[in-house]
């Protein structure tokens, strides 16, 4: 069965988003996460920011970048609810990491921790809901 079929057919909360919701928070966050990660990798670059600032940055993006093909790809629910524990858990080490240097980046991974912290609850709630499914 394709993955939307596969998806459809998991136990989820009845607060789940519609698909078209989450669709568009992504769509919003992606270009914030683009510009603070691209401006924090050029900071680093230009040596203006230390190397260490970033190890979160990158542990973040691998992190993120992995969850569709684990949670889609491979169909497993544990696997992709310890992703997502790492996604979420490195946007405050992100925000820590860089606030000394650059504030406005800090803040601007406000929203992306507030989704992912939702996004994180759901993900649990699922793999939860749907133990011994995966």
């Amino acid at each position: 069965m394709d993955w939307t079929t596969w998806y459809n057919s998991l136990d989820k909360p009845s607060w789940t988003p519609a698909p078209s919701f989450i669709g568009m928070m992504w769509s919003i966050l992606y270009p914030i996460i683009v510009v603070t990660f691209g401006f924090v990798l050029v900071q680093c670059l230009r040596r203006r920011v230390p190397w260490m600032v970033a190890v979160p940055f990158g542990i973040n993006l691998v992190a993120n970048v992995a969850f569709t093909p684990i949670q889609f790809g491979l169909r497993n629910l544990p696997l992709a609810s310890v992703d997502i524990l790492v996604v979420w858990a490195t946007i405050p080490w992100m925000m820590a990491a860089v606030w000394r240097h650059h504030r406005w980046v800090a803040a601007a991974q406000v929203p992306y921790l507030a989704w992912v912290s939702t996004a994180t609850v759901l993900q649990l709630s699922i793999t939860i809901m749907n133990w011994g499914r995966s």
